[in-house]
């Protein structure tokens, strides 16, 4: 792929991220509560990949579908669009919460984002520990290293309230059960998510619609520089750490460029430089509605955002069932 100097245009480029979100979700939900989570997540593979290649980028994968001997489409590394634009990072998850979409259970997304070369952590495929919260806060509130019960208390002093009215978003998940009992403990309250980390993290940037003031705990990394992109978009807060299980895993943080294997990230750790991000629905939820059908129609809703302007768009699109 011809390789250009042209400036990231977060402008231009803004609205045709909004289709390829937008292809994903509408392919992927024609499969909803179908049971079948391989075959709705390649739908929105299929459908995102071939709305990217219509791009006027010279677009990288940086945060894809796994490694290229794991995934045939989206791999990390592959090159995408039509090579005549400025050079790109995209992060992408085309079906970001396949088990909700085969279940027809609340908040899946297709979710993307873009930034100038070089702007997003190349974050393997490994587990990280994340802290996340919305804007209005003093930088640094909370950290990785307070226990869960301090952050908490933190929290519930800085909005000049009990603990109780604390809300924390968590996956359900055995890992977090020792997470969840201190939480509870405290007297704070937990919105448990099944699936989904990206939309959870979402969700404190827009507490007084959500009600999540906090977001913790631990998640896949590359969904983790997905969430830093929103956050910078929206404002909000995050820190994020890698969390290795074995050699195998820090091998692989070691072949993406990782040196600090326990480096805490900040949201602007994450995301560098300004980007572009869009996320629409498959099935409805707290950050947008579903994909859904009117008579002969499907519409959808896109979330289509700037950090570099701060703007949230919300686009709903109806075309003709095909």
């Amino acid at each position: 792929m011809p390789k250009t100097d042209q400036l990231f245009s977060d402008r231009m480029l803004s609205l045709g991220l909004a289709r390829v979100s937008e292809a994903a979700a509408i392919a992927s939900a024609k499969l909803i509560g179908s049971g079948d989570e391989k075959a709705a997540d390649q739908a929105a593979v299929d459908a995102m990949r071939t709305q990217l290649n219509m791009l006027d980028i010279s677009g990288v994968v940086v945060i894809g579908e796994g490694e290229r001997d794991e995934a045939p489409m989206l791999y990390i590394g592959e090159e995408v669009g039509t090579g005549k634009g400025p050079g790109v990072d995209i992060a992408l998850d085309p079906l970001e919460g396949t088990t909700l979409t085969a279940k027809d259970m609340p908040n899946a997304l297709a979710v993307i984002a873009m930034g100038p070369r070089g702007s997003m952590l190349h974050a393997p495929d490994v587990y990280m520990d994340k802290l996340a919260i919305g804007p209005g806060y003093p930088k640094g509130l909370v950290t990785l290293d307070m226990s869960p019960t301090q952050r908490i208390q933190v929290m519930a002093a800085a909005k000049g309230v009990e603990t109780s009215g604390v809300m924390v978003c968590v996956l359900e998940r055995p890992r977090h059960q020792e997470l969840i009992e201190e939480i509870r403990a405290t007297g704070a309250r937990i919105r448990l998510i099944t699936d989904g980390d990206v939309a959870g993290i979402i969700h404190t940037a827009e507490a007084e619609k959500t009600g999540i003031d906090m977001y913790m705990g631990s998640g896949g990394a590359p969904e983790g520089v997905l969430a830093a992109a929103a956050l910078k978009c929206m404002g909000g807060q995050m820190q994020g750490r890698l969390l290795f299980r074995n050699d195998d895993e820090r091998g692989r943080a070691e072949k993406a460029g990782i040196e600090d294997l326990d480096r805490v990230y900040d949201r602007d750790d994450l995301v560098t430089e300004d980007v572009i991000f869009a996320a629409t629905g498959v099935t409805d939820g707290s950050v947008v509605q579903g994909a859904r059908r009117d008579g002969d129609y499907l519409e959808t809703e896109t979330i289509l955002m700037r950090s570099k302007t701060g703007s949230v768009r919300r686009l709903f699109y109806r075309q003709k069932n095909q």
